[in-house]
């Protein structure tokens, strides 16, 4: 038994300094090809999604982009732009159906877009689209700013400088 015992430590030990050489042999992964030299981005993301998991999954992901660019030391400058539909998944007053079928992924664009807020990224939500989709421009989550024009407002920040990321 006790040789089992030790066999079995053996070749865990192994294990763990195979692991430890295979992750250590693994290459950096980054991007710092495409970052070299910027110390800051301006960067304005057109969001137009008929889906609030899509829209909740983008989100995250756009969290993690700006997480990822000040890992690599670089200052992010974030305007995201919500136009279309997407903007009924903006709401603090979601409609019942949309709730209903929606709840989980509702709770976490509100989350995310907390959490982007605090990081200082902007978000606008086009007031034409709320008319449209019959969104009252009062629910828009905390953290959003109701602009006149989704449209407008992305030609105002690329003339100010901001890069276009549409997502759709």
């Amino acid at each position: 038994m006790q040789n089992r015992a030790h066999a079995w430590a053996a070749r865990l030990f192994a294990s763990l300094i195979l692991m430890t050489g295979l992750a250590q042999a693994e290459p950096t992964i980054n991007d710092s090809a495409a970052l070299n030299g910027v110390k800051a981005t301006k960067s304005v993301f057109l969001i137009d999604f008929t889906n609030p998991r899509k829209t909740a999954f983008y989100l995250d992901i756009i969290r993690g982009t700006h997480e990822g660019l000040v890992r690599q030391g670089v200052t992010p400058n974030m305007v995201l732009v919500f136009i279309g539909e997407t903007v009924r998944y903006l709401s603090t007053k979601p409609d019942d159906t949309l709730e209903l079928e929606f709840g989980d992924d509702l709770k976490s664009i509100a989350e995310t877009a907390k959490i982007l807020g605090q990081k200082g990224v902007r978000m606008e939500v086009c007031a034409i689209a709320n008319r449209v989709f019959k969104v009252d421009n009062d629910t828009i989550l905390p953290q959003m700013e109701v602009v006149g024009d989704g449209f407008i407002s992305l030609i105002g920040w690329q003339t100010q400088g901001h890069k276009l990321v549409p997502i759709f």
